[in-house]
């Protein structure tokens, strides 16, 4: 279950950047200033906050895998 959801974070990473992208492309071709552009930059900014949500949930996935996988990793693990 864990792989899946991990595939679907993948999957959602990869269209967020390819909508940022689309929308740096969009942004280039329009007037400085102008409402469309303004529009576009707050479009860019959001997907910049959405990825970083994103990436962090991948991070956590990560940290949860290797957990149940070999128990607590060696840096966490108390010093005696």
């Amino acid at each position: 279950m864990m792989r899946a959801y991990a595939g679907l974070t993948n999957e959602a990473i990869e269209r967020v950047l390819e909508l940022s992208a689309d929308a740096h492309i969009q942004r280039r071709m329009t007037v400085k200033g102008s409402p469309e552009f303004h529009k576009l930059a707050g479009a860019i900014a959001a997907y910049g906050r959405t990825l970083a949500v994103l990436t962090e949930l991948q991070e956590r996935e990560e940290f949860f895998a290797m957990i149940g996988e070999g128990g607590i990793p060696a840096c966490l693990q108390p010093v005696c």
